[in-house]
């Protein structure tokens, strides 16, 4: 007898993986994107991966049940789980990553720079 645990689950890694990298793609499109720059507001909100992460997670999650990428199961505390998961890792990725590639940088203590 073989028992199927959520997050042993391969089918759920995969989902959550390609939430993650929709997420993030999207948030990214959305604040850093040329395209929206003649209609992007200019309220802080559209400019701050982390904030428009959390809402492209509440999105995404809204429209799982109409596409075969991701799916999960409805409830508020999923919306809000995955919001926070598409803000946080938004975020991050944001952070480690631009135009150029890594982001490296080295900061030492007591330097202003």
């Amino acid at each position: 007898m073989v028992l199927m645990v959520p997050w042993v689950y391969t089918g759920f890694k995969m989902d959550l993986l390609t939430f993650i990298l929709v997420a993030y793609g999207m948030t990214l499109i959305l604040v850093y994107g040329s395209i929206f720059n003649k209609i992007r507001p200019k309220h802080h909100f559209f400019h701050c991966p982390m904030c428009m992460g959390f809402w492209v997670g509440v999105f995404l999650f809204l429209i799982s049940p109409y596409t075969q990428l991701f799916n999960f199961d409805f409830s508020v505390i999923n919306i809000i789980l995955l919001g926070c998961l598409s803000s946080g890792t938004s975020y991050i990725l944001s952070m480690l990553f631009d135009d150029y590639g890594l982001k490296l940088f080295t900061k030492r203590g007591g330097d202003d720079a």
